[in-house]
């Protein structure tokens, strides 16, 4: 009997992808071997490529923007290239334009990705997080700008939070303030033109919020503009906005969760690449999951311990570095931070928690002294100060060394103000009338290096590049004056050393780094004072028009 043709390629067909799928059984999962920058690397350079070595050869078909993705905190989705390199197993995405100043770039790959032998990536995915550089800087900031968040007549806003973040796409960062009161978001749009000042604020979306703060950037519908997720404590509900791209968003998608929803991050919790939403529930004392389909429709929530008392602030971040992140809760009821590890399928399991200090309001992240892993800084609200709870390996918490912060605190956020590659610390005192800037040893000890004295009260800060010359300038948020303040971080030029005076000190420095810069230049140049990307003679001649 014959057989015909289409019979006989069919069996062969399923014979090939029977053998294809017992070889990736055989092979195991695809693995990440390393990355370039590394997991919590600090002072990246602003176009540095996202570089991924693999096990195996991977199968280039599967390495696209939804199976290996890109975001800034601040400059938002990246659009780039991908290459494969070294057999296939070398995988390099070169991002078209530079990230911003002193943020924090995201790398999610998902269970997409798959080996040229058929293995796929893990469920659980992979994710990493690195900051980028900052220029060098000498603790000079200069009131540019004292902008109100205020109608006409003026009607109290009461500014609750707020969020730095490209909301057009041009490359320079924008701010939107989040607000009790009036019960809306409003976008002022940066002026793009080096001077780092802002339009007055855009229409914003229909009001009938309440009581919002909390606030994560993230492109939810994988669309390339910056989406912002807030969360409601009087309304029980979490909201996510859709940027539309021009520095507005669409209405709100509201999500019902626990009761008193006070803390909102945003990870892969299940591997897939499309970010999630984690919420805390102060008065349901437990966090609530929100799985996004890849279309920002998000499943309705799944309740699961924080392993705290009265789950507050939280944050996300590869506490263990295993790859899939984790959740930082703050207890608000106990005084404790408790560390929630990520499983990668959706689900989590508290693995301890340590004092903080005081009664947390906010919580953050990052590796403050230079060891690899993340640690945990915190905003402790009537304890007048914040914490820092270093992380000694694993997400294991040491208990908290506190620092004081004047009053009633309920903000807490880093950068690297100084441009030395550590980071820096600002607590924002709301019963103190003051913002306070910690200067970082590099081995996460704090010495207070400044106060800013406030209108009134602040409610928080956002450090963020303004003028995009790769310096990381302040903007503070008065609640009570509702003021969104400008605090440019400014240099003389030519003070290589930050003693006040361009002299023969600052010659020697210039000497000292003479020749060409190291690729991009900027920041990771600061005696290239001509910006030609070589420190030469023609810098000597722009420090001594600064002489004296």
């Amino acid at each position: 009997m014959r057989v015909p043709l289409s019979s006989v390629a069919a069996i062969v067909a399923s014979a090939l992808a029977v053998t294809l799928l017992t070889s990736a059984a055989r092979a195991g999962a695809l693995a990440v071997v390393s990355t370039s920058p590394e997991p919590n690397a600090l002072a990246a350079p602003l176009a540095t490529p996202v570089t991924i070595q693999f096990d195996r050869p991977v199968n280039g078909a599967t390495v696209t923007s939804a199976s290996v993705r890109v975001f800034g905190r601040w400059s938002g989705r990246a659009e780039g290239t991908y290459a494969l390199s070294g057999g296939d197993q070398t995988l390099t995405f070169t991002p078209a334009s530079p990230f911003s100043a002193g943020e924090s770039v995201t790398v999610n790959l998902s269970h997409d990705l798959r080996a040229a032998d058929g293995s796929p990536l893990r469920a659980a995915g992979y994710a990493f997080r690195f900051w980028t550089a900052t220029r060098a800087a000498c603790w000079s900031f200069e009131l540019i700008d004292s902008m109100s968040n205020h109608s006409t007549p003026p009607a109290q806003t009461r500014i609750y939070g707020a969020m730095g973040a490209d909301l057009d796409n041009d490359g320079w960062l924008d701010i939107t303030t989040v607000n009790e009161v009036s019960a809306d978001l409003r976008v002022f749009m940066n002026r793009a033109d080096g001077s780092g000042l802002f339009d007055p604020w855009l229409q914003p979306p229909a009001p009938g919020l309440d009581e919002i703060s909390p606030n994560e950037p993230a492109d939810f519908d994988d669309d390339g503009n910056t989406d912002v997720c807030v969360a409601s404590g009087s309304m029980d509900t979490v909201l996510v906005f859709l940027g539309n791209g021009d520095g507005t968003f669409g209405p709100a998608t509201m999500i019902p969760v626990g009761d008193q929803p006070l803390g909102i991050a945003v990870l892969d919790a299940d591997g897939d690449g499309d970010i999630d939403i984690v919420n805390g529930n102060r008065g349901s004392n437990n966090l609530s999951l929100h799985v996004n389909d890849g279309a920002a429709a998000f499943a309705p929530p799944v309740f699961f311990e924080g392993g705290v008392n009265g789950e507050y602030g939280i944050a996300a971040a590869d506490m263990d570095n295993d790859g899939i992140f984790d959740i930082v809760v703050g207890g608000n009821g106990d005084q404790t931070v408790g560390v929630v590890r990520g499983n990668g399928d959706g689900t989590f399991t508290p693995i301890g928690s340590a004092s903080c200090g005081g009664p947390v309001w906010q919580v953050g992240t990052g590796d403050v002294n230079g060891d690899g892993w993340e640690d945990v800084h915190t905003a402790n609200s009537f304890a007048a100060n914040g914490g820092v709870l270093i992380n000694q390996g694993g997400g294991a918490l040491a208990a908290a060394t506190t620092y004081a912060s004047g009053g009633h605190t309920p903000a807490t956020d880093l950068g690297d103000f100084d441009g030395d590659g550590d980071l820096d610390w600002l607590l924002s005192a709301f019963g103190g009338g003051l913002w306070r800037v910690y200067e970082n040893d590099g081995a996460g000890a704090f010495t207070a290096s400044q106060d800013f004295p406030a209108p009134s009260n602040p409610a928080c800060a956002t450090a963020m590049d303004l003028d995009n010359d790769h310096r990381l300038d302040i903007v503070l948020l008065d609640e009570i004056a509702d003021q969104v303040i400008l605090m440019r971080n400014t240099v003389r030029t030519g003070d290589l050393n930050c003693d006040g005076v361009v002299s023969f000190a600052d010659v020697l420095l210039l000497i000292g780094a003479w020749g060409p810069c190291p690729a991009p230049c900027l920041p990771e140049c600061p005696a290239d004072l001509n910006g030609d990307c070589t420190v030469s003679f023609a810098d000597v001649l722009v420090l001594l028009g600064g002489w004296g």
